[in-house]
């Protein structure tokens, strides 16, 4: 369930015509830039000029997550030399965003720009379970896709369409009980982020599946016990398997290494 997340950018802009028109223009001068050493030789002189980072542009690749938001993070930090030297050449020139185009990049950046680092993060850890699912949640809907007084309209408006696609696919009644179960069960997170009133309802499902865990258990061992041999257990106590619960994953791994 947490691909999903990463999908959240993406749907949070499309279908929009500015977004469109932007974004268009965005890849058009990118793809100049990308397949000639000449603009790239220019973009770098005019770096060096401007006393701007030296990076390259980002081209937008669909099988990539967040690559158009990186591709237009890069296009605005690097707009004024971008627009130096497109202006340079007539064949380029009307390739420079247009301030209308600037500002769509502007609120679009504004939005999800600190939910695609919030995504990179997330996608770097090393083991990422899904009772992380309702913190994060919580971290989105709370902190990260909250509006400010100084957002434009459309950067509120991407907000809202981005956390409105998280809140949808992660509405349904038996997906939110899961997603509080796994969050009680891990220790970093408990109770913390579980509403009062569905709390007690939580603590009663877990204790039950525990206690079915348990007889299961329970019956396990008495079946095996049954099925040994009459001494068996007292005369090889090293190879019963009375009071050996299920292997972890720590067992598998010190057997590989032996």
């Amino acid at each position: 369930m947490l691909f999903l997340l990463f999908f959240c950018p993406e749907n949070a802009v499309k279908d929009d015509a500015r977004v469109k028109r932007a974004t268009g223009v965005c890849k058009q001068l990118v793809g100049v830039f990308s397949h000639s050493w000449k603009k790239k030789s220019a973009l770098k002189k005019a770096q060096q000029e401007l006393n701007l980072p030296e990076h390259s542009l980002i081209t937008e690749c669909p099988t990539r997550w967040g690559s158009r938001q990186k591709m237009i993070g890069r296009v605005l930090e690097q707009s004024k030399v971008l627009s130096q030297v497109l202006s340079e050449d007539k064949k380029t020139h009307h390739l420079v965003p247009t301030w209308q185009d600037t500002d769509v990049l502007e609120s679009i950046n504004n939005a999800l720009g600190p939910l695609q680092e919030f995504t990179d993060a997330l996608s770097g850890e090393a083991y990422v379970s899904v009772s992380y699912l309702k913190p994060v949640l919580h971290l989105l809907r709370t902190s990260t896709l909250t509006e400010s007084d100084e957002d434009s309209d459309l950067t509120k408006e991407i907000k809202s369409r981005a956390l409105g696609y998280i809140e949808a696919k992660y509405s349904d009644p038996a997906t939110q009980e899961l997603l509080d179960i796994t969050s009680f069960l891990d220790p970093r997170f408990k109770t913390h982020y579980i509403s009062a009133e569905n709390l007690p309802d939580i603590k009663e499902r877990v204790k039950i599946e525990m206690e079915q865990v348990a007889r299961k258990e329970k019956r396990a061992r008495v079946s095996t016990t049954d099925a040994m041999p009459q001494g068996a257990a007292e005369a090889e106590p090293s190879t019963s398997t009375i009071g050996k619960g299920k292997r972890s994953l720590g067992s598998f791994l010190k057997s590989s290494d032996s």
